[in-house]
């Protein structure tokens, strides 16, 4: 440090991940986060708090330099959790039910939010408009075209916007995919993704009135009305193409990221996907068991498998991504990788002491989280692109939204290679936007 800036000391870190949490040159995230100075604060608001958001407003006030100023949910128990894990975390923030009121306050400087899936771009995109940078979880969109909204709005308003991918900070794989490209499997050709889980059926909902701590109009936003049903919040509206995406964004989307970021790959030229609820017979729209291929011309197919109701572990992992070459083939699970050769030899392994849980939905690893945030906090200070990027994470998105529509139409897909946009299908292209309530429709 006696020869190095501040300023460049952290830029060379958030580029390399050097050293965080992994062998001999141990550096956590704690100690990375100490760098940024008690003296450059940024303001936080955290919209969604039930599970996901309830950890990282924990997470995101545990890192030095930032402050989490308000706690914004529709749900009065989740805001009171919200506002609980602030406190622990030795901050204290003041709630509001209206992300529209949130982002008048002067004061706030970003926005992370852990919503259902319709609110991701309608949210980033009033935040950017308001000034706010903005870290939302994954998916980055409920439809294409949001995705494509959400690039606009952060360089019309030249705004950070990050999205939870999470292991493009993760320092065990950024390290396999430099492998990778340094050819150590030699020429790709081939890469897999999987997602497993055991997750019960939702039943049938009946209709009922919405719970009295719970304001169902504001949790409906930009989605057109429907009736309140009591099997849909707060988790089950993942399985609804209202309002969520199905298993293959709500976890796929990692696994095709770190696969797309592997090959080096944008858009792919035909995708299809086959799969049904299988398991059980209820309200559940969208597949529980699903594969879907992309198809990149002649140069590779990638595929990605989601069992949602079993949870038998695929090469030993609950989830994983495994790159087959013409050399053998290299396989990143969690925070660290494995080569294989043509023997199925095992010839080189870099493992991670971090304990991560791939099924959990509140938080896989609070230490990776916070490295991530990191990132999301140096990008904004030193107004640089963070690691994931909108317009790189839409790519990613975009994929495994290619594959639902797919398999909602039931149709293989031709895809223009350099827009990444469907070709000559009407009944397909519908499904690249959504209907929204009126005064909803998000515009940058």
């Amino acid at each position: 440090m006696k020869t190095t800036s501040r300023r460049q000391f952290i830029r060379q870190i958030a580029v390399t991940g050097a050293g965080l949490s992994m062998g001999a040159t141990s550096f956590s995230a704690k100690s990375y986060a100490r760098i940024i100075g008690a003296n450059e604060r940024l303001n936080v608001a955290i919209m969604g708090t039930n599970g996901r958001g309830e950890g990282m407003a924990n997470t995101f006030q545990s890192i030095d330099g930032v402050d989490v100023i308000y706690i914004c949910d529709v749900d009065e128990n989740a805001l009171a959790k919200g506002l609980a894990a602030v406190q622990k975390a030795g901050g204290n923030a003041k709630s509001e039910k209206d992300i529209r009121k949130v982002l008048e306050v002067k004061d706030v400087d970003a926005l992370y939010y852990a919503t259902p899936d319709h609110w991701h771009a309608p949210a980033a995109i009033m935040a950017c408009k308001a000034g706010k940078h903005v870290y939302g979880e994954k998916p980055c969109s409920h439809t294409p075209h949001e995705g494509e909204l959400m690039i606009e709005a952060a360089r019309k308003y030249n705004r950070i916007v990050q999205i939870g991918a999470q292991r493009r900070s993760w320092q065990g794989v950024i390290a396999g995919i430099r492998e990778l490209h340094s050819g150590i499997i030699g020429k790709v050709y081939f890469a897999r993704g999987w997602y497993t889980n055991n997750r019960p059926t939702i039943g049938y909902g009946k209709p009922a009135s919405a719970p009295s701590y719970l304001d169902f109009e504001l949790w409906q936003g930009p989605a057109p009305r429907r009736a309140y049903k009591n099997n849909i919040v707060h988790y089950n509206w993942h399985w609804f193409w209202h309002w969520g995406t199905g298993e293959a964004l709500n976890n796929g989307t990692h696994e095709i990221d770190v696969i797309r970021w592997g090959l080096g790959v944008d858009y792919p030229t035909s995708v299809s996907s086959e799969g049904s609820r299988f398991r059980y017979k209820d309200d559940w729209e969208c597949p529980d068991t699903q594969v879907i291929n992309l198809q990149f011309g002649n140069d590779c197919l990638v595929t990605w498998e989601g069992r949602s109701c079993n949870s038998r572990n695929s090469e030993g992992r609950d989830r994983g991504v495994i790159f087959y070459g013409e050399n053998g083939s290299l396989e990143t699970g969690h925070n660290g990788y494995r080569v294989y050769d043509l023997q199925n030899k095992l010839v080189k392994e870099l493992d991670s002491k971090d304990i991560i849980d791939g099924r959990d939905p509140a938080s896989p690893s609070v230490q990776l989280d916070k490295v991530h945030i990191v990132d999301f906090v140096d990008a904004i200070k030193n107004n640089r692109k963070p690691h994931s990027d909108v317009a790189e994470l839409h790519k990613s998105t975009l994929l495994v939204q290619l594959g639902n529509i797919a398999w909602r139409t039931g149709q293989k897909l031709a895809i223009d290679p350099s827009s990444g946009h469907i070709l000559n299908n009407p009944a397909a292209e519908a499904l690249w936007t959504r209907t929204y309530e009126p005064g909803w429709t998000p515009v940058v």
